[in-house]
């Protein structure tokens, strides 16, 4: 908890007499931000900081393994699709992205079946399995689990387009869907580019 209020501190001596202005234009206007970025919950990749942004730039969501799951309007409680109609149909974001990345820890209990997280993390990945009904033949290690990280951001992407206003919003020009991968270790940022991923110039 220490390393928290230590970074507090830093960010009051340091970055809030920077920002001072534009944390109290946000206060006073409220929040319009361009982007609406699903990402994973890990650590290691922070859209804020891969994509360089600043306080007011980006919404996102993250979740394990940055999934849009399916439209299912019931009684259930939806975090990330009650976040997406906030952003989408409030906020009038014009851009969504969906941003995976490279060692995706739900990807590989998806695939590797470890470590058991049967509460939550199983049930939520499920959503997924169908990607591993079409793994190519003989694609194994560590290609397995890089196709599988890639074929969650098309999944998601499609899932997008089964939330009505999602897809008219597409139809009409208003919203732009946009797909990523974040390699940890290289820093290299792909995108998604047809069916294919291409680093980012």
């Amino acid at each position: 908890m220490e390393r928290l209020l230590e970074g507090y501190r830093q960010f009051r001596d340091t970055e809030w007499p920077a920002e001072k202005a534009r944390y109290e234009a946000l206060a006073h206007w409220g929040q319009s931000p361009q982007h609406l970025i699903i990402a994973c919950s890990d650590s290691r990749v922070d859209p804020q900081t891969v994509f360089c942004a600043v306080p007011g730039e980006l919404f996102v969501i993250r979740n394990i393994a940055g999934l849009v799951p399916p439209y299912e309007p019931d009684a259930h409680y939806h975090g990330a699709s009650a976040a997406l109609e906030y952003g989408v149909r409030v906020l009038k974001i014009p851009n969504i992205v969906v941003l995976g990345h490279a060692q995706c820890g739900g990807v590989q209990a998806m695939v590797a079946g470890a470590p058991k997280t049967p509460d939550f993390v199983e049930p939520w990945m499920r959503m997924a399995e169908p990607i591993l009904k079409n793994v190519p033949l003989g694609t194994v290690g560590q290609d397995l689990f890089t196709y599988c990280e890639t074929e969650v951001v098309k999944l998601s992407l499609a899932n997008l387009m089964g939330f009505p206003w999602v897809a008219d919003a597409v139809a009409a020009g208003t919203v732009r869907l946009q797909g990523f991968r974040f390699d940890i270790s290289s820093g290299v940022l792909m995108q998604l580019d047809g069916e294919g991923f291409v680093p980012v110039v």
